[in-house]
Parts: structure tokens; C-alpha cells; sequence
């Protein structure tokens, strides 16, 4: 089993209950809009990051993270865009994307609205974990965590980290 934390839209700005609450993941995944090499830097040394840049991300974030990642955790197939668009509203190029790569789990950020949400038509379940920054219109910052074991979701949950 591997227990991840999932996190987006920092935007330079890390709640230091963040520790705490993924104390007992195994990963940290960042759905983009870091903000700063200097959080990204501080999430990795505390656990293994994987993450894709944002549209807020300048070089020092987009030479080490990519635009889109693809790659299974255990039995999954994960699939994560900063800009994506949700179910059935993706964006044109996610949307092409999610149809080349067929994953079971398709993680995006950007809106800063929390959702998770299962699209019937691709078999793939959504997670945009919302804002864990103090930038933008989102007025509650949130994290989720949650577990994958072998080909399962679970244990999904929604961390109020407050308001921003």
C-alpha cells in the first residue's frame, strides 16, 4: 500500500501543518503552481515529490518538474496535468491526452476547487485537491490524502487546512 499526500496552487506558500498532516504518506504528489524552488525544495526533503509545474511556475520549477506526468503507483495508472478541466469539462488538450493514456486517476489543479469525482465514460476517477496557498479566490485552503493498494483507491480524505 502506498499512502499519498496530494497537494496544489501553494503558490509559494507552505502551511507547515502540511508536515503533520502527511507525516505518514509515503509520497507527496503537487499538482503545480509551487510558487517557489524553495517549497518545492522543502516538500522533497521531507518526502518523495512527484509534480508537474503550473501556469505560475517559473524556469527553476519547469526545468525540474514537467508539464504532465504519467506513471503507476502499484497497480494505477495516474495521469497528472496542472490545467485540466474536470469531468466532462477537460480541457481540449487534457482531454487528448487522457484518451492516448487511459489512466485510472487523473489529478489536476489550476481551479482551486477541491473535487474528486468519477468520470463514468473514461472509467477514471478525478482529484483536484483545491488550494493549500493564500493566493487566489478559494477562501478555505486543502490537501487530500489518500492510499492506493494494488489496483484500489481509498481511504480518500478531504484536510481542512483552514482559511488563507
Amino acid at each position: 500500500m502506498t499512502r499519498i499526500g496530494l497537494i496544489s496552487d501553494t503558490h509559494g506558500f507552505l502551511e507547515q501543518s502540511i508536515f503533520t498532516h502527511f507525516a505518514l504518506c509515503d509520497e507527496i504528489w503537487h499538482a503545480g503552481d509551487f510558487g517557489s524552488g524553495e517549497l518545492a525544495e522543502a516538500l522533497s526533503s521531507f518526502k518523495p515529490l512527484k509534480g508537474v509545474y503550473g501556469n505560475i511556475d517559473g524556469r527553476e520549477i519547469r526545468g525540474v518538474y514537467p508539464e504532465q506526468l504519467v506513471f503507476f503507483c502499484e497497480g494505477v495508472k495516474v495521469m497528472i496535468r496542472h490545467i485540466g478541466g474536470y469531468p466532462p469539462k477537460y480541457n481540449p488538450p487534457t482531454k487528448k491526452e487522457l484518451l492516448i493514456h487511459q489512466p485510472r486517476l487523473f489529478i489536476s489543479g489550476h481551479s482551486h476547487i477541491l473535487k474528486i469525482m468519477f468520470d463514468d465514460t473514461l472509467q477514471c476517477l478525478h482529484m483536484n485537491p483545491g488550494a493549500a496557498g493564500r493566493q487566489g479566490w478559494h477562501t478555505l485552503k486543502t490537501v487530500v490524502r489518500f492510499s492506493i493498494d494494488g489496483e484500489d483507491i481509498r481511504d480518500c480524505e478531504v484536510i481542512e487546512l483552514g482559511k488563507k
